[in-house]
């Protein structure tokens, strides 16, 4: 994406921070719960709390969850990696440090491919991946003189996602962050919800004139909560690094926060280096050394993943790649189009879903895995139009009762008398009933406006109420307008 300022063009360049909660039922290292929407610090053990004298004790679900993860991200898994202290002191940071992966992160380089608005794809490159505990939660809000401070999130095991600076656009960023998030529930590792806090994402901004090679100075924005705002933030910061150059001034190195009332950033603090932290080695925690076996094991347990399950789709279903796209986005809408289009046309069953389906399920706020109408009973509609048995305007009739019944379309249709008319003595009747009752527009047609035609069979349709087979209708009135 180029930005025109006042005195050229500029280019976005951008990474991402991506903080993402690993789905385990107890912290990264004590068993308090990970429970989400319970009473303020009701999950808190004393390793949580920062009471002296506990000591903490690595998590194997959290450790298996991040290997997990770096496999679904193409990167490399490291056998050896170790744990580091991050110091610095905040209220929802009791211990007074953050226990992290500095050095030595468990998931090493890989690779993540988007699917682009214009058909294209890009590669974005992950430089490492590591894990850590989360902290507490500040509550600003709720006294005009205090804060309180909730430690239910204190300790959560998080992979801590870190990509090289590959983002240009707004857009690319957006790309990546659903597909990440996509990968992340096919694995089950993260739930991906931005709104509930568990997937944050800091956002590093910079810009330079159009064909530099330099790396200008990068300002971070901590903690947006959601793919949108994220490429607002992205293109707001980037414009505000435009101005300060073009203004002859110098952008500092600082951590900001995006305002998504005003669509602005503003700044925190000035940004802290490595060296301000403090790092070194966790004293309480000896090195994590993984093994082949371990990590195959883990990798022979792997879902097919979006991309797989998409091409799939492509070769074996008929689907088109923007069909499959949307589709393969959400596991659950996927293994719901797999079991719907079961012995049916895939491309037919995949047209019924994103139209009349997602719309029901919109209508209604409704998840997949609530709907009323099932996957069988879909394929059973779609193949039940396809041969013959009804008409397609009678199907979306169909579909409605099931959407507020969840009945078995067969069984609506037998209950309904909505089964197709493929009589042809029957067809024929209600044909020269219409044409009998019309023949101002008959004379017209054979007076050369054949487009009445058209007109013609939606008579025949309405006489029918939609049940006359419209091939059969279409062939009769070829032979009684000529």
């Amino acid at each position: 994406m180029i930005l025109q300022g006042k005195t050229g063009n500029w280019e976005i360049i951008c990474g991402l921070e991506i903080h993402c909660q690993i789905i385990s039922k107890s912290k990264i290292f004590s068993s308090a719960s990970t429970e989400f929407g319970v009473d303020a610090n009701q999950n808190v053990s004393f390793v949580d709390a920062g009471m002296p004298g506990q000591l903490p004790v690595l998590n194997e679900e959290c450790v298996r969850q991040a290997v997990k993860t770096g496999l679904g991200l193409r990167a490399e898994i490291n056998k050896y990696s170790e744990f580091s202290r991050k110091n610095y002191f905040y209220a929802d940071l009791p211990q007074g440090y953050q226990i992290t992966q500095f050095v030595h992160p468990i998931v090493g380089e890989g690779v993540v491919t988007v699917d682009l608005d214009d058909g294209t794809t890009k590669d974005i490159r992950i430089e490492r991946m590591h894990i850590e505990q989360d902290a507490g939660k500040s509550i600003h809000d709720m006294s005009p003189s205090k804060s309180f401070i909730d430690l239910n999130r204190a300790g959560v095991g998080l992979m801590e996602i870190v990509t090289k600076p590959d983002f240009s656009a707004p857009e690319e960023a957006g790309a990546f962050l659903k597909k990440l998030r996509s990968i992340l529930r096919y694995l089950g590792t993260c739930d991906g919800n931005m709104n509930e806090g568990s997937m944050r994402c800091d956002v590093n901004v910079s810009v330079r004139p159009e064909g530099s090679h330099e790396l200008r100075t990068r300002c971070e924005m901590k903690n947006v909560n959601s793919v949108k705002f994220v490429m607002q933030a992205i293109e707001s910061e980037a414009k505000r690094h435009i101005e300060v150059y073009e203004s002859g001034g110098t952008v500092e190195q600082e951590t900001r926060q995006f305002d998504p009332v005003s669509g602005q950033t503003k700044v925190m603090r000035k940004k802290e280096f490595a060296h301000d932290y403090r790092y070194f080695p966790e004293p309480d925690l000896p090195p994590l050394v993984l093994n082949d076996e371990y990590i195959e094991k883990i990798r022979c347990d792997l879902p097919e993943l979006p991309d797989a399950k998409k091409e799939r789709f492509i070769k074996t279903m008929g689907l088109t790649k923007y069909d499959a796209a949307i589709i393969c986005e959400n596991r659950e809408v996927a293994e719901f189009f797999e079991k719907a289009a079961a012995g049916h046309d895939g491309k037919k069953v995949a047209n019924w879903l994103m139209g009349d389906f997602f719309a029901m399920l919109n209508r209604k706020n409704l998840s997949v895995e609530n709907s009323p109408v099932s996957a069988e009973n879909l394929g059973l509609l779609v193949e039940l139009i396809e041969s013959n048995v009804i008409s397609g305007k009678v199907g979306k009739e169909v579909f409605e009762i099931m959407s507020e019944t969840g009945e078995n379309p067969q069984k609506i249709v037998e209950e309904k008398g909505l089964k197709q008319v493929s009589d042809l003595g029957a067809i024929e009747a209600i044909i020269d009933k219409v044409i009998a009752a019309n023949p101002d527009n008959l004379n017209a047609y054979r007076n050369g406006k054949t487009a009445l035609k058209g007109w013609f069979v939606g008579q025949v349709l309405k006489e029918s109420r939609g049940k006359a087979n419209p091939q059969l209708v279409n062939k009769i009135l070829d032979e009684k307008l000529a």
